[in-house]
């Protein structure tokens, strides 16, 4: 299993500090750092300027909003970024949601399991610069059948012949979609007891598509917070996690909340969501149960963090991708600590 980190999103006044902690995952030998998008700062942009501030650590899109640029758009980004970057760069995709689907781009929240399938082939036979670009879909018709465009190609060349390509996923038939089409997971409040059951699901993509799950990249992002009481720890995630599970989508469709549901949390999930969309914030927070938030978390003294990572590598997660929490450490003195608990792990063995 590897480590990498997950700045979050830009803008907040958090800029010069989420540089800093790209440096550090860089310096300390981590695999990859991710970078978010709502409707705020924009991913790319913020992974162009990571890549010219790092050396070696892979840079990835956690996530592009597919709702947000055209699969040709998307194409032109990855590649002009693997090429800035020198071939570190990793393409995550995720449809967002209604919300800000509809809301912020203007564009239909419908059939997404069928556009996000059509995104990504048109993204990859751009990409793969073998032939002009014709796709004929129920979504994207490239080019269009009743006008002047005509077939083209990608100018940019990048530097890999296969930029990787990750599928954020929650439900259960977009986990399948994303063990069948793409090369990894981005995943959110995995926890050890709930995450293989989630992954049965991946492995059942990765079956009908002729694959298995050895080359398959299990990307979870797990908020940490470093400190002697993890009880006194999971209150600086409170927030984070009553903003999703409360407020990330309306009361009829919250993937976060549904999630919350099948992990045996139903009431719970239902009593944030409630107070949330009242505006009673810290009313949802506090209803947030201190299991899930362990389960979901890394929570406490570096021993504690070191059992954590061992369980998440046992339960199939391949990459633990760091949201460093301000608690009794900073971001940065939270990345060492991690990188300490990994090796206590033992989890810095080429055999792992």
């Amino acid at each position: 299993m590897k480590l990498g980190v997950n700045l979050g999103y830009w803008g907040a006044g958090n800029d010069a500090a989420n540089l800093e902690l790209a440096r550090e995952a860089d310096r300390l030998g981590w695999s990859s750092v991710w970078v978010a998008e709502a409707y705020g700062s924009d991913a790319a942009t913020v992974l162009a300027w990571v890549a010219a501030q790092t050396e070696q650590i892979d840079i990835g899109s956690a996530i592009f909003q597919i709702p947000g640029r055209s699969p040709a758009m998307t194409a032109m980004t990855a590649a002009t970024l693997d090429t800035l970057s020198g071939g570190r760069f990793r393409l995550g995709l995720g449809v967002s949601g209604p919300q800000v689907s509809e809301g912020w781009h203007g564009v239909r929240f419908d059939k997404p399991l069928a556009r996000t399938r059509e995104y990504v082939d048109v993204v990859r036979m751009a990409l793969e610069r073998k032939r002009r670009v014709k796709y004929d879909g129920a979504h994207y018709q490239l080019p269009l059948p009743d006008g002047p465009g005509k077939a083209l190609m990608l100018t940019v060349h990048p530097v890999r012949d296969h930029i990787p390509t990750y599928l954020a996923a929650v439900g259960p038939k977009n986990l399948e979609l994303a063990g069948e089409i793409a090369d990894g997971l981005l995943a959110i409040f995995y926890s050890t007891e709930f995450g293989p059951e989630q992954l049965e699901l991946v492995r059942a993509g990765r079956e009908k598509a002729g694959k298995s799950m050895e080359d398959f990249d299990v990307v979870a992002t797990v908020p940490v917070v470093v400190g002697d009481d993890p009880e006194e720890c999971a209150n600086a995630v409170r927030w984070y996690a009553g903003l999703y599970v409360g407020g990330m989508g309306s009361r009829e469709q919250n993937f976060y909340n549904r999630l919350a549901v099948r992990m045996g949390y139903a009431d719970e999930a239902a009593e944030v969501q409630e107070k949330y969309l009242r505006r009673d914030y810290e009313g949802a927070y506090a209803a947030l149960p201190f299991e899930f938030l362990d389960r979901t978390s890394l929570l406490g003294p570096v021993e504690r963090i070191a059992e954590g990572l061992r369980a998440l590598a046992d339960a199939g997660v391949t990459t633990v991708a760091v949201a460093a929490f301000p608690g009794e450490r900073s971001g940065i003195e939270t990345l060492q600590a991690v990188d300490e608990a990994y090796r206590l792990a033992g989890l810095d063995s080429p055999t792992q």
